[in-house]
C-alpha cells in the first residue's frame, strides 16, 4: 500500500516534510496529484534529481543550473525553489534566496520552512527588524514550532538583546508541555541568554535540563563546563565536561579552545599552550583562537611567539572590544598574574537552523 511505501520512505529519511504530508493526504482521503504529470514534469524531476545528487559542495555552479533547468521546465515545483534558493545560501547570495523563498506556494509543505530561512536570510543581510517582524509573526501562526522561536532568538542574540531572546524562549517553554530530546536546543539556548544577562541562577537550570533531555550534548556540555571554571566553582567536573566536549567533537576548533582556555583560567599554562595551539590549527582565521594563543604563549615566557599571535589576531579584523583589548596588550603585554583577571565567555556558535534540503 501506498502508507507502507511511505514507512519505508520514513525510514530512509525521517522527518522529510514532503512525505508527513503526503501521509496526512492520504489520512484525509484527499485525491492525490501524481508526481510526473507529463514529459516536462518528468525531465524536470531528473534534473532535479541529478541536481541533488551533486550538491556535494563545491559544485554549487553546475547545482544552480540543473536547477534552473528543473524550474523551467516546471515552474511550480517547490522543492526545486528551496534546493536553488539553499545554493544562492551557500554562495552568499541572500537577495536571490529571500526572491525564492517567497515564490513557494502558501500550500506546499514547504512554506513554513522557507519563511523560517526567508527570516534568516533578512538577518544576514542586517535587515534586522523586517527579520524580527517576519518571524514574530512566524511564530504566532504557528505557536508550537520550536523552529520559528529558534530562528527569532537567534535573530535577538544577533543583536545582543538577550533580554527579549530568553522572554520569548520562557514562552516556548511555556508551550511545550513534556519536551523531548528534540527540544533540547530551546533549553540550550534559553540557558545562553540568562547567562549573557548575568542571570546564572536561571542560566545553569537550563543547562542541566538540555543535558538531562540530550546527555552529552557537545556544545552543552562545552557551554556549562566552561562556565563553572570560569566561575571557579565545580571545577573538577567543569573540565571532565569539556573534556568529554573535546573528545565528542575533536575538529572543533572553538571547543577545543574552549579545553585550552579552561587551563588557561586554572593556571595551567603548558596544558594551555597545547590546546590553543591545537584550536588556531583547526580555526586558523578566527581572531578570538589568535588571541588566546598569544596570551598562553605570554604566560609561559613565550613572548615574542605572543606578540606575533595577537598582530595575527588584529590583522583578522576583531569585535572592536577585542581589538581594543589586543592594542593594550600588543602596547604592554599581559599584567602580572596576581592581578589578571578574567577576559570573557567562551566563543561557543549556536546551531544555526539547517538549510533546507530538497
Amino acid at each position: 500500500t501506498a502508507l507502507s511505501v511511505l514507512d519505508q520512505a520514513e525510514a530512509f529519511s525521517p522527518g522529510k516534510l514532503e512525505i508527513v504530508a503526503l501521509r496526512d493526504r492520504i489520512a484525509k482521503g484527499d485525491k492525490i496529484a501524481p508526481l510526473v504529470a507529463g514529459p516536462s514534469d518528468g525531465a524536470s524531476e531528473i534534473l532535479l534529481d541529478l541536481a541533488t545528487a551533486l550538491n556535494r559542495g563545491g559544485g554549487e555552479p553546475f547545482v544552480r543550473l540543473y536547477l534552473q533547468y528543473a524550474l523551467a521546465l516546471k515552474p511550480d515545483s517547490d522543492a526545486a525553489l528551496v534546493q536553488l534558493a539553499a545554493v544562492s545560501e551557500q554562495l552568499k547570495d541572500g537577495e536571490g534566496a529571500i526572491a525564492l523563498y517567497r515564490r513557494i506556494p502558501a500550500a506546499s509543505p514547504l512554506k513554513e520552512l522557507s519563511d523560517l530561512q526567508l527570516g534568516l536570510n533578512l538577518a544576514d543581510l542586517d535587515r534586522h527588524e523586517e527579520a524580527i517582524t517576519h518571524l514574530k509573526a512566524l511564530v504566532d501562526a504557528h505557536p508550537n514550532d520550536m523552529r520559528a522561536y529558534l530562528a527569532l532568538g537567534g535573530v535577538y542574540s544577533s543583536k545582543d538583546d538577550f533580554r527579549s531572546a530568553a522572554t520569548l524562549y520562557d514562552k516556548a517553554v511555556e508551550v511545550l508541555k513534556a519536551p523531548t530530546a528534540a527540544n533540547w536546543n530551546i533549553f540550550y539556548q534559553r540557558g545562553i541568554a540568562y547567562e549573557r544577562l548575568k542571570e546564572w541562577p536561571k542560566a545553569e537550570p537550563n543547562f542541566r535540563k538540555a543535558l538531562e533531555l540530550f546527555p552529552d550534548q557537545p556544545q552543552v556540555l562545552n557551554y556549562l563546563g566552561y562556565s563553572w571554571v570560569d566561575m571557579n566553582m565545580n571545577l573538577k567536573e567543569g573540565l571532565a565536561m569539556i573534556q568529554k566536549a573535546v573528545d565528542l567533537r575533536p575538529s572543533d576548533g572553538y571547543i577545543v579552545d574552549s579545553l585550552g582556555w579552561a587551563y588557561f583560567r586554572l593556571g595551567r599554562f603548558d596544558d594551555a599552550v597545547r590546546e590553543m595551539e591545537r584550536a588556531v590549527s583547526l580555526k586558523p582565521e578566527d581572531p578570538v583562537l589568535n588571541d588566546h594563543l598569544g596570551d598562553a604563549y605570554w604566560r609561559v615566557g613565550r613572548k615574542l611567539e605572543a606578540t606575533f599571535q595577537w598582530n595575527q589576531a588584529r590583522d583578522l579584523k576583531p569585535d572592536p572590544d577585542v581589538l581594543a583589548k589586543l592594542q593594550q596588550k600588543l602596547m604592554k603585554g599581559l599584567p602580572p598574574i596576581e592581578s589578571n583577571t578574567a577576559q570573557e565567555t567562551p566563543k561557543v556558535k549556536p546551531e544555526p537552523v539547517p538549510a533546507p534540503k530538497g
